[in-house]
């Protein structure tokens, strides 16, 4: 069910490179495919005006709904969360590595309801981030 196309529509996070960069984000289209147990994530973006794609795969944790990430080195591992989702309009995600955490909100349309903009802001507050560290996408200009 959570295959297919996916827009980043929103992110809360701490990450200094999102508060520094903010004024550049840029839309954002994910593609998701299921490889047998795991997860085949692709992202689509511009940085300097050319589109990339950037391929990760979450491998599937023991609990339904969580992945792992694993990234190059010992510490780069990061935790994947489905929060919540509806399958068919949006995903409320989590990304915890070591102590910090992000939440990124996807939709399977460019721009979200207002009540799913509202859910994603309670889960974000729900981890002790605020207003200040949530970012929305632009909704022009994808790849």
């Amino acid at each position: 069910q959570f295959a297919g196309r996916w827009f980043l529509v929103g992110v809360a996070s701490r990450c200094s490179c999102l508060a520094e960069r903010s004024h550049q984000l840029e839309a954002t289209a994910v593609v998701v495919a299921l490889e047998g147990q795991s997860v085949a994530i692709s992202t689509f973006r511009k940085l300097d005006g050319i589109c990339w794609e950037i391929k990760q795969r979450y491998l599937p944790a023991k609990t339904r709904g969580r992945f792992l990430l694993k990234g190059r080195g010992y510490s780069s591992k990061v935790d994947v969360v489905v929060g919540e989702t509806d399958y068919s309009s949006y995903a409320i995600l989590y990304y915890q590595k070591g102590r910090s955490i992000s939440v990124k909100l996807y939709g399977r349309a460019s721009q979200v309801s207002d009540a799913v903009a509202e859910k994603f802001e309670q889960h974000v507050r729900a981890v002790g981030l605020d207003e200040d560290v949530t970012y929305y996408f632009p909704t022009y200009g994808r790849c």
